[in-house]
C-alpha cells in the first residue's frame, strides 16, 4: 500500500525468554525453579544485554512470536503471581498480559520508530509493590523504496490535509482501546487468501520525500473477496477515510487491536462481536491505492507491530 502520509506526531518510543508451560509432572520443579528467581528477568549487565539483543529468528511455537526489534514484539517473563500483575510502558500505555498464577508474560509491541538499545516497562503487583523490567531492542533495517510520482498524489491540499487530520485525532482515541476480557489465544490465521504484495516495514520516499514506515501487510486479493476475522473480537470503528478508504477495526482484548483498510464492502457495525473466522468485510481498492488488496495491521500497547509475528503456520 503506497503510505503518502507525513511522519506521524502519534508516535511513541517506549530477552527475557518465557520458559514453556509445564506439564503437570513438571510443575512442582517449574515453582520451584520460580521461586529461586532462575525464570525471573534479571538486570544483566549492558554487555550482555546488548548480545542478548542481536537479531535473531523469532521464536517458533509460540504466537506472538518474539523478535525484539522496531516493529517486533518483546515476551517478558513476569513470573507467579495470584492476580494477573498490571505491565505499562515507560510513556504508561499498558501492555498486554497473559498466562496464569504458575507464570505471567508481558507481551509488548515495539514500536517502528524505537531506537536499538535498552527499553523497560514497569509492573505492579496486586500489593501495590512497583519492579521495572530492562529488555533490549536490536537493530533491523527494513527494505527502501525510491518512487517518483505526480506530486499531487505526495503534497496535500489544504482541505485534504485537514480531512487527514480529523482522521488523525479519531483513529488515535480508536488506538487507545484496552478492554477486557483478555484474549484467550494470539496465534492468528491469515484474514484472506493471497499473495503478500507488501510487508511490514517497507521504507517509501516520494520524490525525495520520505513517508511513513509501512505499518502492516499487504494481501492481493480481487475485489469482493471475503475478510475474515482471525481471531475472536469486537467492531469499535468503521469508517471511509482520506488514506485508508473502507476501513474497520477489531479489539480481540487487552489492547490487542486489529485493523483492515481499503475494503470494498463493510457487512459489520460498531459493537457487533465476530467470532475467529466470520466474515465480516470485503477487499477493495478505496483510499489511496493503486489496485484492490487488504491491508493488515496488528497493534500491541498503541503500536503497530509485524501481523507475520502472529500468524501460526
Amino acid at each position: 500500500m503506497p503510505d503518502l502520509r507525513p511522519p506521524s506526531p502519534l508516535r511513541r518510543s517506549p530477552n527475557n525468554a518465557v520458559p514453556p508451560a509445564p506439564g503437570a509432572s513438571g510443575r512442582r520443579g517449574f515453582l520451584a525453579a520460580l521461586a529461586a528467581g532462575a525464570l525471573l528477568p534479571t538486570a544483566a549487565p549492558a554487555a550482555t544485554r546488548a548480545r542478548a539483543a542481536s537479531p535473531a529468528e523469532p521464536e517458533p511455537g509460540v504466537w506472538p512470536q518474539a523478535l525484539q526489534v522496531p516493529g517486533g514484539v518483546a515476551r517478558l517473563a513476569l513470573g507467579p503471581a495470584n492476580q494477573r500483575p498490571v505491565v505499562r510502558t515507560e510513556a504508561g500505555v499498558p501492555v498486554l498480559v497473559v498466562g496464569d498464577a504458575i507464570a505471567w508474560t508481558a507481551v509488548v509491541g515495539i514500536p517502528l520508530a524505537a531506537q536499538p538499545g535498552e527499553a523497560r516497562v514497569q509492573m505492579t503487583d496486586a500489593s501495590g509493590s512497583h519492579r521495572r523490567i530492562a529488555y533490549a531492542i536490536a537493530p533491523k533495517r527494513y527494505a527502501e523504496q525510491r518512487l517518483s510520482v505526480a506530486p499531487r498524489t505526495v503534497d496535500l491540499s489544504a482541505e485534504d490535509q485537514a480531512r487527514y487530520e480529523r482522521e488523525r485525532d479519531h483513529q488515535a482515541r480508536v488506538m487507545a482501546t484496552f478492554s477486557e476480557p483478555w484474549p484467550a489465544d494470539l496465534a492468528m490465521a491469515v484474514p484472506v487468501p493471497g499473495r503478500r504484495s507488501s510487508s511490514f516495514g517497507l521504507r517509501r520516499v516520494f520524490n525525495g520525500q520520505a513517508r511513513n514506515p509501512h505499518s502492516g501487510m499487504d494481501i492481493a486479493a480481487a475485489t469482493g473477496t471475503p475478510v475474515r476475522a482471525p481471531l475472536p473480537g469486537r467492531v469499535i470503528d468503521t469508517g471511509d477515510y482520506f488514506f485508508n478508504g473502507g476501513t474497520v477495526w477489531l479489539d480481540h482484548g487487552g489492547g490487542l487491536l486489529t485493523m483492515y483498510c481499503h475494503l470494498s464492502r463493510i457487512d459489520a457495525r460498531v459493537g457487533d462481536r465476530l467470532a475467529a473466522g466470520d466474515a465480516f468485510c470485503a477487499v477493495g481498492a478505496t483510499g489511496r491505492v493503486t489496485g484492490p488488496h487488504l491491508h493488515w495491521g496488528v497493534m500491541l500497547n498503541r503500536t503497530m507491530v509485524d501481523p507475520a509475528l502472529f500468524i501460526e503456520a
